[in-house]
């Protein structure tokens, strides 16, 4: 029988370099890293081939019309004889909607998000939260005929010159719509302010409502104004709602009680219709695709300048 010594000494049966853990474990990182940064470029290829079609089908109807017409006429009408091609009143529709829209989910969603954040028990928010969510997953063709035929004759009431198809229901149903976004990234970004910020606030003297008032709502303006930007940009671009609830009358009015209509709404007017593909008519909903795209991203850019400043003040 060998001696101890000689057991150690004897050699073991070495692993092929190929099949140890760690070589197995460096391939699947591998596989791992190409399949996201596949990804990562098929989400960077989708969008360029987006922008692409925008692009040139755009060019073309600026090449047939010109840019002049586009920007400085103040109908648009070409799907009648009489053509006008100016994209104000599309513009106009969207922001008016988009303004009734925040006016109603900007202060419930704050308030609900400091509510649930601040003042709620633990038990209470954890019921609250999931229920207010629950808005933000029904189908928005549901609220566009509830604006419809439960809030503009609740409107009507009250307002009796409030026309059928008008835009200030669907804006304030837009808003109960947006209200969950707001309010779930506002309580996030309000439950992430470190406690120590509170306790430091109640240490010097500061009641519960100074306290969230003045040191945690400005420590979480990031987050706030974030989930704002958030849900505005929704807003824009929702099309179920307008589409049924704000009738199809392009003008360029602020008038909130008259019918009017968007851009997603137009493209979804001409995109369902009779229009044939390649004609003049046809291309308007690239063009207001493209204005749409335009008037998300410099929304999007003032809102992360915003954003950045309001992480400097705090």
């Amino acid at each position: 029988m060998p001696a101890s010594s000689e057991i150690l000494a004897m050699p073991t049966q070495a692993q092929p370099a190929g099949h140890t853990p760690q070589a197995a474990a460096s391939r699947i990182e591998r596989v791992i890293e190409a399949l996201l940064a596949a990804c990562s470029i098929a989400t960077v290829l989708t969008t360029a081939g987006i922008l692409l079609v925008l692009a040139v089908e755009t060019w073309s109807f600026l090449r047939e019309v010109g840019i002049g017409k586009l920007l400085f006429d103040t109908e648009w009408t070409p799907l009648f004889a009489q053509k006008h091609f100016g994209i104000w009143p599309l513009v106009a529709g969207t922001c008016l909607t988009s303004l009734c829209a925040i006016a109603v989910a900007l202060p419930l969603g704050v308030l609900s998000a400091i509510f649930m954040s601040e003042l709620a028990s633990p038990r209470l928010r954890k019921w609250c939260k999931p229920l207010l969510e629950i808005l933000a997953g029904v189908p928005t063709i549901v609220y566009g005929y509830f604006a419809l035929v439960v809030v503009t004759p609740i409107l009507q009431r009250m307002i009796p010159d409030l026309a059928g198809f008008n835009a200030l229901s669907a804006g304030l149903v837009m808003g109960i719509m947006i209200t969950p976004i707001i309010a779930s990234l506002a309580e996030d970004a309000l439950h992430a302010v470190p406690k120590g910020l509170r306790e430091a606030a109640y240490a010097l003297g500061a009641s519960k409502v100074p306290t969230i008032l003045r040191v945690v709502v400005p420590a979480a303006m990031g987050g706030i104004a974030a989930s704002v930007i958030i849900a505005v940009s929704r807003a824009v671009g929702e099309t179920m709602i307008v589409a049924i609830a704000a009738g199809q009358q392009p003008r360029l009015t602020l008038d909130p009680r008259v019918p009017i209509e968007t851009m997603t709404a137009y493209i979804v007017q001409v995109s369902m219709g009779d229009t044939p593909a390649g004609t003049l008519e046809y291309r308007t909903i690239f063009v207001v695709g493209s204005a749409l795209f335009l008037l998300t991203l410099a929304m999007n850019v003032t809102s992360y300048k915003l954003a950045k400043r309001f992480r400097r003040a705090t």
